[in-house]
């Protein structure tokens, strides 16, 4: 069963805030790094907004990440919140 967008969104979030605290920066120093609002970042990361690919990209280069390493644990864990 394919993973609703729901769940699919709020596993994204999960990765990102599981990064973003590993890497020890707060919401606000993610944003600064990726240009992006500090409530967008808070947004992506309770699975409330829907990340376009420029804004992926721009969150894995400011994890310092590659956007397959910020994906690769995508579905195992929209899997999970089923």
């Amino acid at each position: 069963m394919e993973p609703s967008k729901a769940k699919i969104l709020k596993a994204f979030g999960s990765l990102i805030r599981q990064h973003r605290t590993a890497a020890g920066i707060s919401q606000e120093e993610l944003g600064l790094r990726c240009n992006l609002d500090r409530t967008y970042i808070s947004g992506l990361e309770r699975g409330v907004r829907n990340p376009s690919l420029t804004a992926i990209v721009a969150l894995a280069r400011g994890l310092n990440l590659t956007v397959s390493n910020l994906l690769n644990n995508l579905e195992r864990e929209s899997e999970k919140r089923e």
